[in-house]
Formats: C-alpha cells, sequence, structure tokens
C-alpha cells in the first residue's frame, strides 16, 4: 500500500483544490423581453422560448 511520507501542508492541500470552487450561473438575455434567464430553458417572466410563446403570460 502506499503511505504518505510527510502530512500534506494545508497550503498545499487548498492550492491543489483552488478549482473546485462553485461557478456562477451562466444567464442570456430573452429575445422577447431581454430580461435575464439561464439558457435552454422558458422566461420565467413572459414564457417565451425562442420565438415561440410556450406559456400564456400573467400579465
Amino acid at each position: 500500500m502506499a503511505v504518505p511520507r510527510n502530512r500534506t501542508s494545508n497550503a498545499k492541500k487548498n492550492s491543489r483544490r483552488s478549482h473546485h470552487a462553485k461557478k456562477p450561473k451562466n444567464l442570456s438575455n430573452c429575445s422577447n423581453c431581454a430580461k435575464p434567464r439561464l439558457p435552454h430553458r422558458i422566461c420565467p417572466s413572459c414564457g417565451h422560448y425562442g420565438n415561440r410563446a410556450i406559456e400564456a403570460s400573467e400579465a
């Protein structure tokens, strides 16, 4: 079995895990109302997906 020779320091351990942080979600603008929305999803404010009205808006 492999046995570590020395203890890994906190700096070495944390620098190895530096890319494990969560990335912010990428938002795109709706083509109909220009409000931010998640890509590949129906716009929660107007109910459009691309150029089609999927849900009836409650405005």
